[in-house]
C-alpha cells in the first residue's frame, strides 16, 4: 500500500482538530494556516465576512505577472449533532488504512495537502504560480466561494485553472448540478371552519403550489432537457418540508413549505421560477378577492451554481494528465467549483476520498487516497516548473 507523507497526516489532525462548524467561526483554522504559510515567506490575504468571525484565505506562491493553479478547498464542515461516533470526531482517529474524523473526506485532507507541499512549490521555482484559496460556509450556501468569485472577476490577471478538491476518488470531473432553494410563505385569513367561505385556507393554497411544482417536476423528467452523466439525467424539482395551521376546526392563517431545483448545467432555474412566481401571482389575486392582506410570497434559502466544463478545455487535459486518467465524469452533489468558472477561472473537480462517507458519522479518508493526492501534487508541480 502506498503511504501519504507524515506531513500531510500532522497538518491533517491539526485541521480536523478545528471544530469549523458552519456556525462556528473558522478563523482560528484559518490564521493557522496564514501563520504557516507565513512562516516559510508567504502572505496571504484574508477575506471577512460581514461579521468579521469568519474569513476566507487567498496566497500566491511563485510569480504574480502570470495565471496560476487555483487549488480551492473550503474549511468548513457539517454538524455532528445526533451522529453516533466511534471515536472523537473532532480527533484524526487511524484505523486500518483509513483515517477518521469530521472533514477527512469533505474536504480538509485537500487542505492539509496543499499546505503539505508549500515547501515543495517554494523550492521549485515555479514558472505557473499556485494560489491557494480557503473558503467559508461552503456548507451553508457557498457563501465564502462567492466572495473569492466576485474577487476573482476583478482580477486582471485571473488563474489559469482551478482545481476544487471535493472528494472524488482523485477523479477528474467536469460538471455538476447547480440548486436552488426557496421557502413559500402563504398568508391566509382565518376564521372558523364552519364559515370557510370568508376564510382563506393558507395550506390548501400552499397545496396547490406544491402541486403546481410537482407537475413541473414531471414537465423536466419527462422532457428534460437530459445529460445521460447525471443521475437522474434531468433537473429535479422536490418539496422538502410543510407547516401550517393549528386546528381542524380553524381555517388556516399560515402556511410554507420550502422547495428547490437542482439543475443540470444548462437548464435555467430562474425561467423555472418565474412560472413558479406567475403562479403564485395568480393565486394571490384569488386569496384577494376574499380578504384584501392576504397572498404568496417568496424567501431564498441557497443556491449554488451547476458546473460544466468542456471535456476538451486545458484545464481537463490537465486535470487528467496530473491524475493520470483519460476520463472525467460528473455528478450531481454541489461544490463551489460553478462559481469559479462563472468568474472566468476554468474549473474542475479533483480531490481525495469518497462523497459517500462525507457527513456520515465516522466520516473518514483512506491512505491510498491521501497518497494518490499527494502524486497529483507532483505531476502538477512538475508541470508547472516548466509551463
Amino acid at each position: 500500500m502506498t503511504e501519504p507523507s507524515q506531513a500531510t497526516i500532522d497538518i491533517l489532525r491539526t485541521l480536523i482538530g478545528f471544530d469549523t462548524t458552519s456556525r462556528y467561526s473558522n478563523l482560528e483554522l484559518i490564521h493557522w494556516a496564514r501563520d504557516y504559510l507565513a512562516e516559510r515567506g508567504v502572505t496571504s490575504e484574508l477575506q471577512f465576512d460581514e461579521t468579521g468571525e469568519k474569513a476566507n484565505l487567498w496566497a500566491t506562491i511563485g510569480p504574480t505577472d502570470r495565471p496560476g493553479i487555483m487549488l480551492s478547498g473550503h474549511s468548513d464542515v457539517v454538524p455532528v449533532d445526533g451522529q453516533n461516533w466511534a471515536s472523537d470526531p473532532f480527533t484524526l482517529t487511524p484505523r486500518d488504512d483509513a483515517l477518521f474524523g469530521r472533514g477527512t473526506a469533505d474536504m480538509k485532507s485537500f487542505i492539509a495537502i496543499c499546505l503539505s507541499h508549500v515547501d515543495r512549490f517554494l523550492a521549485a521555482d515555479l514558472s505557473t504560480p499556485i494560489n491557494l484559496a480557503f473558503s467559508y460556509d461552503e456548507e451553508v450556501g457557498c457563501l465564502g466561494g462567492r466572495q473569492l468569485a466576485a474577487m476573482l472577476s476583478g482580477l486582471e490577471i485571473k488563474p489559469r485553472m482551478c482545481v476544487v478538491g471535493e472528494p472524488t476518488n482523485m477523479g477528474v470531473i467536469i460538471g455538476h448540478k447547480g440548486k436552488s432553494s426557496w421557502r413559500c410563505n402563504v398568508d391566509g385569513f382565518e376564521c372558523h371552519s364552519s364559515l370557510t367561505h370568508q376564510g382563506v385556507n393558507a395550506v390548501e393554497y400552499a397545496a396547490e403550489m406544491i402541486t403546481f411544482l410537482r407537475t413541473l417536476a414531471r414537465e423536466k423528467r419527462d422532457n428534460g432537457p437530459f445529460d445521460a452523466a447525471f443521475d437522474p439525467p434531468y433537473t429535479s424539482v422536490h418539496t422538502g418540508v410543510i407547516q401550517g395551521g393549528t386546528a381542524l376546526n380553524i381555517v388556516p392563517k399560515h402556511c410554507f413549505f420550502d422547495f428547490e431545483f437542482r439543475n443540470l448545467p444548462e437548464d435555467d432555474t430562474m425561467a423555472m421560477f418565474a412560472g413558479v412566481e406567475a403562479k403564485a401571482a395568480e393565486l394571490s389575486r384569488e386569496m384577494r378577492g376574499v380578504q384584501a392582506d392576504t397572498g404568496i410570497s417568496f424567501d431564498r434559502i441557497s443556491d449554488f451554481a451547476g458546473l460544466g466544463t468542456d471535456d476538451t478545455a486545458e484545464a481537463v487535459t490537465l486535470g487528467k494528465s496530473f491524475a493520470l486518467t483519460n476520463t472525467t465524469g460528473k455528478v450531481s452533489f454541489g461544490t463551489e467549483a460553478g462559481h469559479y468558472q462563472n468568474a472566468g477561472v476554468p474549473t474542475i473537480i479533483v480531490g481525495p476520498g469518497d462523497i459517500e462517507q462525507a457527513h456520515k458519522p465516522d466520516e473518514f479518508v483512506t491512505l491510498p487516497q491521501l497518497a494518490r493526492c499527494e502524486e497529483f501534487f507532483g505531476r502538477l508541480i512538475d508541470w508547472a516548473k516548466v509551463n
